[in-house]
């Protein structure tokens, strides 16, 4: 088997990986509560996710096939880990980069109103550009009202949507090891469209 520079197999399994992540909630919420807790069992899995045993075992099996969660086989009792991951995209220039945090963000959806209405009626590509106006506002840089505005989403509703992700970045922060990659409103706002 040869290696190609920069093992394009990898690459594009890794690409796959991340949009089956941003297709399935209840699978991003079990990963990124593991990249959040370090090593866990099922067990953990299903007191803190309140998840089925058999949907936990199922979905940390698929997670272990997508390659983003590994499985310890060495003790009696397994544990998992994640495996950080990132994928940054490039079109005409304007590049974005996935980290688990949007994951974290797209994971919690069912579970929150704003974010399960955000995407239902403008997609993933608004949760990101929230997300890229969530950091600044969560860190004191960016008023509410001026990031609500920038949103373009109705101000009641875009206030919800940033106080459910100033809670995303506020867990993800410290654990999402590419948390600098993603684009910061303040430093680098979101593209529109005409």
């Amino acid at each position: 088997m040869s290696k190609a520079a920069g093992d394009p197999e990898r690459a594009v399994n890794g690409l796959l990986s991340v949009a089956q992540l941003l297709e399935e909630p209840r699978l991003a919420r079990l990963y990124t509560f593991v990249l959040r807790e370090g090593d866990v069992t099922i067990d953990d899995i299903i007191e803190e996710l309140e998840m089925p045993r058999t949907t936990a075992y199922s979905d940390a099996g698929t997670l272990v096939e997508f390659g983003v969660l590994t499985r310890d086989e060495d003790q009696k009792t397994h544990t998992y880990s994640a495996i950080p991951i990132t994928l940054t995209a490039n079109l005409d220039g304007d590049e974005y980069t996935i980290t688990p945090t949007l994951i974290e963000a797209f994971g919690r959806s069912p579970r929150d109103q704003d974010l399960d209405l955000l995407i239902e009626r403008h997609g993933l590509g608004k949760l990101a550009a929230a997300l890229a106006y969530a950091i600044p506002y969560a860190d004191g840089e960016m008023s509410e009202r001026v990031a609500a505005r920038e949103l373009d989403l109705q101000h009641a509703f875009a206030i919800g949507v940033l106080q459910a992700l100033r809670d995303v970045v506020l867990d993800m922060k410290t654990v999402d090891p590419y948390f600098e990659s993603i684009r910061n409103a303040r430093e680098q706002p979101p593209t529109t469209e005409d």
